[in-house]
């Protein structure tokens, strides 16, 4: 097994580590560690949450979650030799769950705290429980479904700089104050802007704490440093390539998916646990610019569920409520191919509740499938059928 450098006690909060983590962005977050280019080792991992989940059947712990504590992230790690306008490679080599810990949870978040993507149809609070037994996990809250995970990361990336900093922060504080398009709801809101509450600076403390947790970006989106992009093929095997914005790079990393459909469509919506990375790294000096690099870049890994039946869903962009038409929206179209496959769902047995919790955490497939063809946006769900006990398709 790889040197362990960055230890959790599952009994203790990330501000109670022997090494404390970080729950936002930000360059002056101290690094915890230094790592050679070329070295081995692994990373472990909190749940996004900090431990707020119980393995329970009551979802009132969902309903109350402090999401000013999330994202509890392990790091950051310093790459020595890794200077900004560098690539940062990242392999994973292996992801799983901590030992004795083999299980995790999907959540549908309450309207009242936050929400999630289909907040208007599925307002309340509501959780699975799912027990990981090797490559294969299924739910008591989930009867009848039996499927292999695919394991990631949902959110790793490098610190910002000072200025890329700023840039986040100015142009999300733009979009709340100017507001969202014609369809948006007003849950969940358009971003998370910094708050010192809950902070979770690492090694900081006294008025460097405070000034930190003043301007600190919240983790919650990904942006042009990688971070929560919850990319369901960024495996075992992957490779990663991430632009470097500070010397020593100061990786950082969290949010383990044991499995997750495209779209983690129900926000607390992958199987959610507490793991460990095993991880490879190097620099591409001068990478940046050579490649023209904006966001990060990855290179998915050979290992994946292998499931070849699937049933498919279309959605197009017409509001499902009024029927207004929209413009080549794949936000309102996604929304209904979801839709649409709940609807089917519980005509087998499922709440609507469970069918949209399985759409968010199983390994289904998600396209864009019709950008062009005016005014209608095409978006397709593809859920693989080989994960039910019993024949799902038309008969």
């Amino acid at each position: 097994m790889p040197e362990v450098l960055f230890k959790i006690d599952l009994t203790k909060s990330m501000s109670e580590q022997e090494i404390v983590g970080h729950n936002r962005w930000h360059p002056d977050i101290p690094a915890v560690v230094s790592v050679n280019p070329g070295d081995i080792f692994r990373i472990e991992c909190k749940d996004w949450t900090d431990g707020q989940i119980k393995n329970d059947d009551n979802p009132d712990d969902i309903r109350d979650v402090k999401l000013t504590v999330v994202h509890v992230l392990s790091g950051p790690i310093h790459v020595k030799g890794a200077e900004p306008g560098d690539i940062l490679v990242v392999d994973i080599l292996d992801i799983g769950p901590l030992q004795g810990d083999e299980w995790g949870f999907t959540g549908i978040f309450a309207r009242e705290n936050g929400g999630g993507f289909l907040t208007d149809h599925y307002p309340n609070a509501a959780k699975a429980i799912w027990d990981i037994q090797g490559i294969y996990t299924q739910s008591r809250h989930i009867p009848g479904v039996r499927f292999a995970g695919l394991s990631h990361p949902g959110l790793i990336g490098c610190a910002p700089s000072h200025e890329l900093l700023a840039k986040w922060n100015k142009r999300e504080a733009e979009l709340v104050q100017k507001g969202g398009p014609p369809w948006k709801p007003a849950i969940p809101p358009l971003a998370a802007l910094p708050t010192p509450e809950n902070a979770v600076l690492g090694s900081l403390k006294g008025s460097e704490f405070e000034r930190v947790a003043a301007e600190a970006a919240r983790t919650v989106p990904p942006r042009e440093h990688g971070g929560n992009c919850d990319i369901k093929n960024l495996s075992k095997g992957s490779r990663i390539y991430f632009p470097v914005y500070v010397d020593g790079a100061n990786l950082s990393m969290g949010d383990i998916h044991f499995s997750q459909g495209d779209g983690e469509v129900s926000f607390c919506g992958a199987i959610e646990m507490a793991g460990y990375l095993d991880l490879h790294v190097d620099i591409i000096k001068g990478g940046v610019e050579k490649y023209g690099m904006i966001n990060p870049i990855f290179k998915p890994g050979p290992v994946e569920p292998r499931y070849s039946e699937y049933l498919v869903f279309e959605g197009i962009s017409v509001d499902e409520f009024s029927g207004e038409q929209y413009y080549l929206d794949a936000h309102v179209a996604y929304r209904r191919a979801c839709l649409n496959a709940i609807e089917y769902l519980k005509k087998f047995g499922y709440t609507g509740e469970q069918a949209y919790l399985l759409l968010s955490c199983a390994p289904v497939e998600g396209r864009i499938s019709g950008i062009v063809d005016i005014p209608n946006a095409c978006c397709t769900l593809a859920l693989p059928t080989e994960i039910f006990d019993k024949n799902i398709l038309p008969t």
